[in-house]
């Protein structure tokens, strides 16, 4: 009797260490934010989970907060929202955004959290994405490392769950 007791537990710690790590790896992924940049929507040491699986097969829209691997570093990840879509034209003015020569609307960017830097037209290529912080002012982005190619974005910012206070959607 002790010893079937003893394997039911164990069997179930299996199946659940399995289920887990099928879920982290191909469908949802816990991650903390490390920085100000997404202020004030993502704070630092905000805990949130990213979807993983379905991203790989739907579209990136305009608008989305994604998590990817540093362009420069592929061994860092960073969290920005992506701004420029593949073949976009986007400048920047004095810190106003235009995309194809209209200018992006952004509710999501405070007033404080703007910046002044300009930056000349570039042309998104295929597959690349545009990507900056919602605090302009701190952030390292796609104007300082340049767009950001699809094949390292491997997740969408989904739902905070830690701290209590900021739980829910992501938007």
């Amino acid at each position: 009797m002790r010893k079937s007791i003893l394997w039911a537990w164990l069997r179930d710690i299996a199946i659940a260490a399995v289920a887990s790590v099928f879920i982290v790896t191909f469908l949802y992924q816990p991650v903390r934010v490390e920085g100000t940049s997404m202020a004030p929507e993502l704070r630092n040491s905000d805990r949130l989970f990213i979807s993983k699986f379905f991203f790989r097969f739907e579209t990136i829209q305009r608008g989305e907060i994604v998590v990817f691997h540093y362009p420069l570093d592929p061994r860092i990840s960073y969290i920005k929202r992506v701004i420029g879509l593949p073949g976009d034209t986007v400048s920047i003015q004095h810190g106003q955004v235009f995309i194809d020569g209209k200018r992006l609307y952004e509710p999501y960017v405070p007033a404080r959290y703007r910046d002044a830097r300009s930056m000349p037209p570039l042309v998104i290529p295929s597959d690349e994405y545009f990507v900056m912080g919602d605090h302009r002012s701190v952030s390292s982005d796609s104007r300082s490392f340049g767009p950001v190619d699809r094949n390292l974005i491997y997740g969408q910012a989904d739902f905070i769950y830690w701290p209590e206070s900021s739980m829910g959607v992501v938007r």
